[in-house]
């Protein structure tokens, strides 16, 4: 039942988004005390920290929104590095190949039931 479930949704690119998402806010978590200072960035580390990881979920209970899902990852991974140093860059990392996992994940069509008289190649001659 996983598998058919796993199989069904982008889970490695899902994944690794949450990942860097988590990883992203952890440095403006850390510097909570100064983080909503007047004239602090770390504020926009922790939107981009919370909507990298909020995307991250999304994809999936949303694998049909993937493709946008992904842009929107890779975007904001991006930017993250002005507000949040990019999770010391390993977090932009993650994000960049996350949100090209989500960008990059089709739906599978489901396979039709084999039959006998199909699988064999027909004799010529």
């Amino acid at each position: 039942m996983f598998k058919k479930w796993r199989h069904t949704r982008p889970v490695f690119g899902a994944i690794l988004t949450v990942l860097s998402g988590l990883m992203i806010l952890w440095v403006p978590l850390n510097l909570y005390l100064s983080t909503f200072l007047p004239g602090s960035v770390a504020v926009i580390g922790l939107l981009f920290g919370g909507l990298i990881t909020l995307m991250g979920l999304m994809s999936f209970f949303l694998p049909s929104a993937s493709k946008a899902l992904g842009i929107i990852v890779i975007f904001l991974s991006i930017l993250s590095v002005i507000g949040a140093l990019g999770g010391f860059l390993f977090g932009t990392i993650f994000g960049i190949i996350g949100g090209a996992l989500l960008t990059a994940w089709r739906i599978v069509p489901a396979a039709a039931p084999s039959s006998d008289v199909a699988a064999k190649p027909a004799k010529t001659g």
